[in-house]
């Protein structure tokens, strides 16, 4: 066939589907099908008996006793999709995904001969999780689902039609939910649960009363602390083997796993500088790709915007169906700039550079440090709920296991409140190109299934912890930034240190100011701690 015979054949455009773009759902269990109706015929454990040996092992404490650490470099039983230019088997589409990536561990933020394995010489004495939900469906209003009604309406009338790389469009059919977990979501906190026991799982040992876990109300969110405290205790006993709170997360309910709806800047313009700065971008890194895939498509003009919500969706879709022809429509290069996407949308809407930022990760490290010193919370200062942290049942402060399950941007703003600041090392970020020796990546700091792990340590081995260190996605952090923690191969950090610096930053965010405070973004943007600049104060 002759080249131009073939490029017309791939250009050729079959007709689509009146059904093109339209969201299709299902439902399970059956409408009719109900357990009430046979369940005698099906009793449970207790009534049967029979359970053979039940002697239960010893607790495992591999973080401190294993040779080597076991990091998470698996998305099964996720396809891994290839760019459309493929160049190296060596680039993996997943890591470029943002906070839409699948938990991976990252190599170092810094200390490359630092190991999440307890350094030698030293005790782990007690340990503070602070983890993300697993993967999930686009939020309703979003993008993704916003794409799918633009070809179902096009392809409701007449002229729609693709071809080439597009032509799956023709029959294509929205098939994703709105927010809760997908079924690899539900196994990414499974086996983060059981990672953790099998980490840390000694230090149930030290607990006198059953631990309490922090999560939201949200379905997602409460069924990623379930899932997670199943993977950690196992599925038979773990409802009672723990106390699980839920704390509603709601406009005109202090919160600090979700508190963005007690802070008004966090809910205007300032809070949607991410998207701006974000959608400036778009035009940049996707023009390219505007062109060249717009000849394959008849009756719809795509917009940028149409190119940001396909990659959206060649991550939406992998994570809930297992694999996405949306993802093969762009090259190395493109899918690099939406990693960047991301980072501009996170570092300018819930990271170093917006200045709402600190406020909302301050009540976060307030109730840390009411942990670490023992000490209750009794005046309300940010956004912790002082009914519930002044009351020794729902917040404990004698535990050696700490558990809180949250959101991608909260933990994004508790890490600037916390001021790590090695990750806003080459900011502010760019609009226009991705700049040389990036340190902050979203994908390492909030993928699906994030976790933030506080060491708190004993060096020498004794029982009285006496440091302290952060580890982010099996990285360890440096502490450069909280002021007083001298530089350590391994992130130690005396553990007054810490708490006296955490103390600090508590004083230095203003968070009645950054959060309520009548004010515009400063133009350039150049903040890198997530506060409003005090010289700028009118």
């Amino acid at each position: 066939m002759p080249p131009s015979a073939f490029l017309l054949s791939y250009l050729s455009f079959p007709a689509a589907s009146s059904f093109a773009g339209s969201t299709s759902t299902a439902v399970f269990p059956p409408p009719n099908a109900t357990l009430t109706d046979v369940q005698s015929f099906f009793p449970d454990a207790s009534h049967v008996g029979f359970p053979g040996p039940t002697p239960t092992g010893d607790e495992a404490e591999a973080i401190a006793t294993a040779p080597a650490f076991a990091s998470v470099d698996s998305i099964f039983p996720l396809v891994k999709p290839d760019a459309s230019d493929a160049k190296s088997s060596e680039f993996d589409v997943t890591h470029h995904w943002g906070s839409l990536s699948p938990l991976q561990s990252v190599e170092s933020f810094g200390l490359p001969d630092a190991s999440p394995l307890i350094p030698d010489g030293c005790e782990l004495t007690q340990v503070h999780l602070l983890h993300r939900h697993g993967a999930r469906y686009p939020a309703e209003g979003a993008a993704a689902p916003g794409f799918g009604k633009t070809i179902h309406t096009a392809a409701a009338g007449k002229g729609f039609s693709a071809s080439g790389p597009l032509s799956f469009l023709n029959t294509w059919q929205f098939r994703l939910g709105a927010e809760i977990l997908t079924p690899y979501g539900r196994s990414q906190l499974f086996n983060l649960g059981v990672g953790f026991r099998v980490k840390y799982g000694e230090l149930l040992k030290d607990l006198k009363e059953l631990p309490v876990f922090r999560t939201t109300s949200e379905a997602r969110m409460l069924d990623s602390a379930l899932h997670f405290s199943a993977g950690f205790f196992g599925v038979q006993s773990y409802q009672q083997d723990y106390h699980q709170l839920i704390v509603i997360e709601e406009q005109g309910f202090n919160n600090t796993l979700a508190p963005y709806f007690q802070c008004d800047n966090a809910n205007n313009d300032i809070g949607a500088f991410g998207s701006v700065q974000s959608s400036n971008w778009a035009t940049v890194f996707l023009k390219s790709a505007l062109k060249r895939l717009q000849p394959f498509l008849k009756g719809i003009d795509l917009q940028i915007s149409d190119l940001v919500a396909m990659q959206q969706l060649c991550a939406y879709e992998t994570v809930a169906l297992g694999f996405s022809s949306f993802c093969d429509l762009f090259t190395e290069e493109e899918w690099k700039g939406f990693e960047y996407w991301f980072d501009l949308d996170f570092w300018y809407g819930s990271g170093p550079g917006n200045p709402a930022a600190s406020a909302q990760g301050i009540g976060y490290v307030e109730e840390l440090v009411s942990r670490l010193t023992q000490t209750p919370l009794t005046t309300a200062s940010s956004t912790f709920n002082v009914t519930l942290v002044n009351n020794s049942i729902t917040f404990p402060l004698n535990q050696s296991i700490y558990v809180d399950a949250s959101h991608d941007t909260v933990i994004s703003s508790i890490l600037v409140a916390m001021n790590f600041t090695s990750l806003a090392a080459n900011g502010p970020l760019p609009v226009d190109h991705i700049p040389k020796h990036q340190t902050y990546f979203v994908n390492q700091i909030a993928p699906f299934a994030t976790n933030l792990v506080g060491q708190v340590l004993s060096c020498p081995a004794s029982k009285t912890p006496t440091h302290i260190r952060w580890i982010l996605n099996d990285a360890v952090l440096p502490l450069t930034g909280i002021k007083g923690c001298k530089s350590n191969k391994d992130g130690l950090c005396e553990l007054q240190t810490f708490i006296k610096a955490m103390q600090q930053r508590i004083e230095e965010v203003d968070f009645d100011f950054d959060c309520f405070g009548n004010y515009t973004i400063p133009v350039p943007d150049a903040i890198t701690n997530g506060q409003f600049p005090k010289n700028l104060r009118i």
